[in-house]
């Protein structure tokens, strides 16, 4: 119990500090903030990073450091029930991309059969999540990656009582420059990735 408090604690901080930032409307507006169902209900995917052969974005296993990708492209993490995992959010350039680096990446994991409903949260139902949405600026040095222009950030989720199965979209954002103010498409250059995430409850 005390971890779902915590877990649920550390959620409505962030989504007030959401509240807060409204104005940027970046990432918290994509179900939370409105009823957007990705960033490019806000944003216009604009920029030079839109080779997939240079882009990096990945979901490891901060235990054993290994990816979570599958061979159809789509991530699968298994939890088992009551238990928490810590994984680690990837996303960056490779160090052969000659193209001028993002200044940051946003991302956020989304449970789009949420969207539109009265749920403050907009993660799979019966998880618990301590950091379901980030921004963050590139610079980050990983073993594996060394050379790249990355952001790393570690993301920890809990199955509950009531947990089932669930798929998440991962939606990412790479950026550089800001946007202006009332007028998020302009300002700003980025490019949009979405990446499919599965979670498995293992009893």
């Amino acid at each position: 119990m005390r971890t779902k408090n915590f877990l649920t604690a550390t959620f409505i901080f962030l989504l007030l500090m959401g509240f807060f930032l409204e104005g940027f409307g970046y990432p918290p507006a994509v179900g939370m903030l409105s009823n957007a169902k990705s960033c490019m209900s806000c944003h216009v995917s604009n920029g030079p990073w839109t080779d997939e052969e240079n882009t990096i974005i990945d979901i490891l296993d901060k235990e054993t450091m290994k990816s979570l990708r599958k061979a159809d492209g789509t991530f699968l993490i298994e939890v088992k029930r009551g238990q928490q995992k810590t994984i680690l959010t990837v996303i960056g350039r490779t160090k052969d991309d000659d193209t001028p680096a993002p200044y940051r990446n946003a991302w956020t994991y989304i449970d789009l059969t949420r969207i539109g409903t009265s749920s403050l949260s907009k993660f799979a139902p019966g998880w618990g999540v301590n950091l379901q949405m980030a921004c963050r600026l590139v610079g980050d040095n990983f073993p594996g990656f060394e050379g790249s222009k990355l952001t790393v950030l570690p993301l920890t989720i809990q199955p509950f009582d009531d947990a089932k199965d669930a798929e998440l979209q991962l939606q990412v954002m790479l950026t550089k420059g800001e946007s202006i103010k009332n007028d998020a498409k302009s300002g700003m250059l980025g490019n949009y990735f979405e990446r499919k995430v599965k979670l498995k409850v293992n009893e």
